[in-house]
């Protein structure tokens, strides 16, 4: 049996105590946690460079362990070029183990190697303490290999809370250890 993902540790042990007396939840099921990140890589090229797709789903597979799902557009949009159902991007769903792994490696591994990172936007909060931020090169991520890829692309990270409130949300984030701006 594997060990706890370090972050899940932490959460249980640190931040849970924490939220539970700085926002004076009743019960520990009050507490915001972590359901899911998507990671989603848009690819607008693909209607002119079929081969994109699939160098994308290798990229989002060595990044998070998981075989994406193709996207599909859900209406024709002329000036694009694009037919409904037409493959439009790839994403992964990671939820549990993976998904503590994943964000551990984010924010201790990923992030520091970004050039002139600053911090990440405090204001990207949906509302409902879901945090969005994206990722302008797949390449900082140790697993993908500079020389196997054929072009650079963006990423987009969603992580999902059961937050109620952006407040909540990026009280939790702080505490798992996100580098969020200080403001």
């Amino acid at each position: 049996m594997k060990p706890m993902p370090r972050l899940k540790e932490r959460y249980q042990q640190e931040v849970v105590p924490r939220l539970l007396k700085e926002f004076s939840y009743k019960t520990v099921m009050q507490v915001p946690r972590l359901k899911k990140v998507v990671l989603n890589i848009g690819l607008g090229e693909v209607t002119t460079n079929p081969k994109a797709m699939e160098a994308a789903q290798k990229d989002l597979e060595a990044i998070t362990g998981q075989h994406p799902v193709i996207t599909r557009a859900r209406r024709s949009i002329s000036a694009f070029k694009l037919r409904q159902g037409m493959p439009i991007g790839v994403m992964v769903t990671l939820r549990g183990r993976m998904m503590y792994e994943f964000l551990d490696k984010l924010a201790n591994v990923v992030l520091p190697r970004i050039r002139d990172f600053q911090g990440l936007p405090r204001n990207s909060f949906d509302g409902r303490g879901n945090y969005t931020l994206g990722l302008k090169e797949q390449l900082a991520f140790p697993e993908v290999d500079y020389d196997k890829i054929d072009k650079v692309r963006g990423l987009e990270v969603v992580i999902v809370t059961t937050a109620q409130n952006p407040e909540e949300g990026r009280k939790l984030l702080e505490l798992l250890g996100m580098p969020l701006q200080k403001g």
